[in-house]
């Protein structure tokens, strides 16, 4: 027997050193020498369907963990509006929970890291103390790419400061009628000004190269975040503005008014492009393969990945989820990359096993995904630097960026009426007056200041949800310190009467709200804000402030108001609001809505036949700064 033992104990060595080789091997896909191209293939054949169809599922904070991404090899996690680790998060708590799922991804055989993504859409708008950015409306007003893409930059390292390294943003919805719910996370109604506000990313994700190739993602680096645009395409032409309905309209109409903000940002290197829950002409966009593959993909020449809405699969039916395996059939097979499930991942991953598995979706198809998505992740330095570091905490919030926000609001404004007679304007106002009233719902309200989407999905009421200037401080803030302001939400008639104010300021408007929620056929300032306009405006000079998401109905107390303000939904930095009603800097904002006269006439947008606005696309009167 000891003749044997040597050429067993050699035989055993070898094992062992090919063993210790293997796992030492060079991998290309690890390497960033390597050209994007070769990581992606070199990884794509080390790849099993599970592990593929793991990369194309996305899932939500809430029901992820690190045993979840390792065992079902997810791709990514996101946090839908409101889902936070805990109430009021520190950026630490933030990075904890990333990196905490990112380890989980890392565990696996191939060690792909995740991608965690949030709605960022004005601003880091999930997380306490983050700046709150003006919404979108408003900053359509400013027609200024250079401010927007100035935000892009702050939000991104604001992003990155709780290390999360992709935002579901921009949405470039082009909205032509003001009754939809998500109008203010709309720049406009004219497709040229959104198509100018897609300059947000190269703001979020860094310039693209000179030598890039059309429709190549681009990410620059750690201080910058993956970006979507969304929804695609039509969201914001639906009928009667009825949110996730149906868009009717000719393919030029299509073309020119809805897909120029496509076109920009495929050209800017965009990441990823989200799908609308809407129709096009009775067509589902989930299931739209013409669209999302033949469009986008191929025509265009979009190099990302395509990425669907929460639950997008699942409302290609109506009922929703009545027949779940035909809409991953149908929704894979359009040309989605990674759905966003967002909750129930092990049946969406069992049904679409089982359909490549019996050829109803070609392999093919699963690999054109998983490639998009990895070339996000290894454009994006995701491979080099899974994990987050807290090395920008300092960002979130910061004064920099708050001051940002600040010339964002003031830039935002549009001045609608200024005094009773031209030869009288009422603004700016004087900051020395004996005494002054400042009355109204939104005048010492936060939550309605930001509006949806912040903190919250639906957005909140009052002063508690995170930190920031109501414009009843910031008007505090700016009047001479002998002034002395009066505040009352909804005074009486009478009270006006017997104080003898010098002016008023009445800043009202509409409750916060997104998506369905905020759908509207009315559109009307919450009540008690038309009395309080009355019991002001007709005792003593007023200056009205709407805080909205939109035009609302404002024509039959027009007479009465003084001076008129559009505020839009400003967000947290309200001491924007006062430095241009007091003069301190003058009102540059023109519309970039048409602002109706009675909802009957609805849609009416400029250029259309029956064009009679109350306040015409591109209106605004301007003032001086005083000197």
């Amino acid at each position: 027997m000891g003749r044997f033992a040597i050429p067993k104990l050699g035989f055993l060595l070898f094992c062992c050193l090919a063993v210790v080789a293997e796992s030492a091997t060079y991998l290309k896909y690890k390497d960033p020498k390597q050209p994007v191209g070769v990581r992606i293939k070199d990884l794509m054949k080390r790849m099993s369907l599970a592990e593929k169809i793991g990369q194309m599922t996305q899932i939500e904070r809430s029901v992820a963990t690190p045993d979840v991404m390792k065992n079902y090899f997810i791709g990514s996690v996101l946090s839908g509006g409101g889902s936070v680790p805990a109430p009021k998060a520190t950026p630490q708590t933030w990075i904890n929970l990333v990196n905490s799922l990112q380890k989980g991804s890392l565990s696996t055989r191939l060690g792909i890291p995740m991608m965690y993504g949030i709605d960022a859409v004005h601003g880091h708008n999930n997380v306490y103390k983050a700046t709150i950015f003006p919404h979108n409306v408003g900053l359509g007003v400013t027609r200024d790419p250079q401010l927007i893409k100035r935000i892009g930059d702050a939000t991104a390292l604001e992003v990155r400061a709780t290390g999360i390294p992709y935002v579901f943003a921009p949405c470039i919805a082009v909205c032509r009628d003001p009754r939809w719910g998500r109008c203010y996370e709309s720049y406009s109604e004219d497709p040229k000004i959104v198509q100018l506000m897609t300059e947000i990313i190269p703001g979020l994700q860094g310039d693209l190269p000179a030598n890039s190739a059309k429709g190549v993602p681009f990410v620059a680096g750690k201080k910058k975040v993956a970006a979507c645009a969304k929804h695609y395409v039509g969201d914001g032409g639906t009928t009667k503005g009825i949110n996730e309905n149906n868009t009717v309209i000719s393919w030029n109409g299509l073309l020119s008014i809805h897909m120029p903000g496509y076109f920009s940002s495929v050209s800017k290197g965009v990441a990823t492009v989200m799908v609308s829950y809407s129709s096009w002409n009775g067509k589902k966009m989930h299931a739209n393969r013409d669209l999302i593959t033949g469009f986008l993909k191929n025509k265009l020449k979009f190099r990302g990945f395509v990425i669907s809405d929460w639950q997008g699969l699942d409302r290609i039916t109506s009922p929703p989820h009545a027949n779940y395996s035909y809409s991953v059939e149908v929704g894979v097979g359009a040309g989605i990359d990674m759905v966003m499930v967002p909750f129930n991942f092990t049946e969406f991953i069992d049904d679409l096993t089982y359909q490549v598995k019996h050829n109803i979706i070609p392999m093919s198809r699963i690999d054109d995904a998983v490639k998009r998505i990895l070339r996000v992740k290894f454009v994006m330095g995701l491979f080099e630097n899974p994990i987050a570091d807290d090395s920008l905490v300092n960002q979130l919030g910061n004064q920099q960026h708050r001051e940002l926000a600040r010339e964002a609001v003031r830039k935002t404004l549009v001045l609608l009426k200024n005094g009773k007679s031209l030869n009288q304007p009422l603004l700016p106002l004087p900051k020395k007056a004996t005494k002054i009233l400042v009355a109204g719902s939104h005048a010492d309200n936060l939550g309605y200041q930001c509006g949806g989407w912040t903190i919250t999905w639906q957005g909140l009421s009052g002063n508690n949800l995170t930190s920031g200037t109501t414009i009843l401080h910031a008007i505090k803030n700016t009047v001479d310190p002998t002034t002395q302001v009066v505040y009352s939400e909804n005074p009486s008639a009478d009270f006006v009467k017997s104080n003898k104010f010098s002016y008023a300021i009445v800043v009202v408007g509409e409750p916060s709200y997104a998506e369905t929620f905020g759908d509207s056929l009315n559109l009307t300032i919450s009540e008690p804000g038309p009395s309080t306009i009355y019991n002001v405006c007709r005792s003593v000079k007023c200056v009205v402030v709407v805080i909205s998401g939109r035009p609302v109905v404002i024509q039959p107390y027009l007479s009465s108001i003084d001076a008129l303000v559009a505020a839009w939904l400003p967000g947290t930095e309200g001491q924007g609001v006062a430095d241009v009603l007091f003069g301190d800097y003058g009102f540059t904002g023109k519309l970039a809505r048409t602002w109706f006269k009675r909802v009957e006439q609805l849609p009416m947008n400029v250029g259309d036949p029956h064009y009679d606005p109350l306040f015409s696309f591109g209106f605004g009167l301007t003032t001086k700064p005083k000197a």
